[in-house]
């Protein structure tokens, strides 16, 4: 029997937010409801990447267990995938194996009938082998949504548990920022990790000159002139946060193959499931190329804003700092992550500039928070000024030295605000977390 209970919506995106994923099981199972994850499809850097070259398509990220990352020994541990040789396919029970095969064996097949050696082959280097499968499903099923779905019954997920791409298409779609200089940015991938600025051509007039050089691309799924940025592969890139960007991100915006703006339509899933949640959570993870190109999408800040039932917009703020959100000089406070969601939603429903403080509790009510060195900078009154609660996390050191989440203190900051979840009648603690110790060495 399907739960008549509200539901939880968490917006992710990147690899910092499988974290927490067993929290957020935990937390809809106590309250018997449903779970969805709202992804971006703007990602075009490692695997995607070159899935992306290939077969155009969105971009779905990175689903792990990756092949090793030089081209000779990833080819041969790739064919050893598809011809069943492999050492990962004893684990896993023949119905399934057999079906997820058949799927690689698939991509398998495009990926050599693509192929224009010695200008153009595919580079396994680092290839993720679930985006592998979700390629080899959305060519052969013909939609991205049947493929995350497969995926779903393949891994066994709960039913209770949908992931929903932000936009449902089977067509790439790019992101652009633009810094508080002036600069702009091109491509998810340049903006998240060290690269040079890669500006769209200011005078429209020269997206039209020709280029000899693109008379010899080898045939691909990109478009004839479109952005030399996005069609190079980003397979190998650098996450290291000491590389600043020049200045503050300012604004990200979606753009076609040929560097002009354009404003895509949320998946309508996207906005029924905050249509009927009770909560939602803007997970940890890259502000910029996570979860703002979520909301920036045309329905989903009016559904932020207007849902009756809609509770809870819990930020949880991150256990660090990153090129996003820097630069180190002056990074960004938790004030700062408040306004640049709250700008985005506005964005999403035709407005573009800075939002009146009043306006912020229409789309962040709480923030989960560490108290650590190298933790985003909060200051509690001024976000109760906007009508913001905040509440405290317990926290661990990683090895690295930055602060990351401890589970069990997350869970527990998430149940004072949402309230245990013992049945339809549990109440709020909200702010009965704040006695707990905030950081553990």
């Amino acid at each position: 029997m399907a739960s008549t209970r509200r539901g939880i919506v968490v917006f992710s995106g990147g690899s910092a937010a499988n974290n927490l994923v067993d929290v957020f099981n935990e937390i809809t199972q106590k309250r018997g409801c449903s779970l969805s994850y709202i992804i971006p499809i703007s990602d075009n850097g490692g695997s995607s990447s070159e899935l992306i070259r290939v077969f155009g398509g969105p971009g779905i990220g990175d689903i792990r267990t990756e092949l090793p990352p030089s081209p000779s020994p990833a080819l041969l541990d790739w064919q050893s995938i598809v011809a069943g040789t492999s050492d990962l396919w004893p684990p896993i029970p023949p119905p399934q194996r057999e079906l997820i095969r058949s799927m690689l064996n698939h991509v398998n097949l495009e990926i050599l009938k693509r192929a224009r050696p010695p200008h153009s082959t595919f580079n396994f280097t680092n290839a993720s082998i679930g985006n592998l499968f979700l390629t080899g499903a959305r060519l052969f099923t013909g939609s991205f949504e049947s493929a995350i779905y497969l995926l779903t019954l393949v891994g066994g997920v709960n039913p209770s548990i949908a992931v929903i791409p932000g936009v449902n298409s089977n067509f790439s779609h790019h992101i652009s920022a633009r810094l508080q200089n002036g600069e702009e940015i091109t491509g998810q991938n340049a903006i998240s990790h060290p690269s040079v600025p890669t500006a769209v051509p200011n005078h429209p007039s020269s997206l039209m000159i020709d280029n000899d050089e693109d008379n010899h691309d080898p045939e691909d799924a990109n478009l004839p002139g479109s952005l030399p940025t996005l069609k190079q592969t980003n397979i190998i890139f650098s996450k290291s946060a000491d590389d600043n960007l020049p200045a503050p991100i300012e604004r990200v915006w979606y753009i076609n193959p040929y560097g002009q703006e354009i404003r895509p339509v949320a998946n309508p899933k996207a906005v029924s499931v905050i249509g009927q949640a009770e909560a939602v959570v803007f997970s940890i993870g890259s502000l910029y190329t996570s979860i703002v190109p979520c909301l920036i999408l045309r329905g989903i800040g009016r559904a932020l804003a207007t849902t009756a039932g809609l509770r809870y917009k819990i930020l949880i703020l991150n256990g660090s700092l990153d090129r996003e959100t820097g630069p180190r000089e002056k990074p960004m406070n938790a004030a700062a992550f408040v306004a640049a969601i709250a700008r985005a939603a506005e964005e999403s429903r035709g407005g573009i500039g800075e939002v009146d403080r009043s306006q912020w509790r229409q789309y962040v009510s709480h923030v989960v928070y560490l108290e650590a060195e190298g933790v985003p900078k909060i200051d509690k009154r001024e976000l109760a000024e906007a009508g913001i609660e905040c509440v405290r996390s317990w926290g661990l050191k990683a090895e690295d030295g930055s602060a990351v989440f401890d589970l069990r203190g997350l869970m527990g900051a998430l149940e004072a605000i949402l309230g245990r979840g013992e049945g339809p009648t549990a109440k709020s603690r909200r702010n009965t977390f704040e006695g707990v110790r905030p950081f553990v060495e």
